[in-house]
This record gives C-alpha cells, sequence and structure tokens, in this order.
C-alpha cells in the first residue's frame, strides 16, 4: 500500500471549525510540517475537506516516519 506524505501550506485561519479539526487530526500541527499517512480512503476524505490549504505527494513503502 502507498503512502501520502501531507504538508501544511496554508493557514487555516478564517476557514470554517471543521476544517481546523480536519488540519488537527491529520496531525499537522504548524505551517510546513508534513506527516506521513496511509493512502486509503478516510484519509483521502480528510485531504479532500482540506485540499487547499494542503499539499499531497505520494511516497514509496520505504519511507518511514
Amino acid at each position: 500500500m502507498s503512502k501520502l506524505r501531507i504538508t501544511y501550506k496554508k493557514s487555516m485561519i478564517g476557514y470554517a471549525k471543521n476544517q481546523k479539526e480536519t488540519i488537527k487530526s491529520l496531525g499537522l500541527r504548524k505551517l510546513g510540517h508534513s506527516v506521513i499517512k496511509p493512502d486509503n480512503a478516510s484519509v483521502r476524505g480528510m485531504i479532500f475537506t482540506v485540499r487547499h490549504l494542503v499539499v499531497i505527494e505520494e511516497v514509496g513503502d520505504e519511507v518511514t516516519a
């Protein structure tokens, strides 16, 4: 299964509460912070909610963090 690197790129100030909560649930803390998550339907749904605030990259299975 592939993984996704999600990087928080744009401030959530002024956006809806559900988008702020989604950023937190993805494990993103401050601008520029990246996390590695599995590529599955639930993570893709969260990304879709905040797609204007994050940058997504596919990474191989050998990457761990």
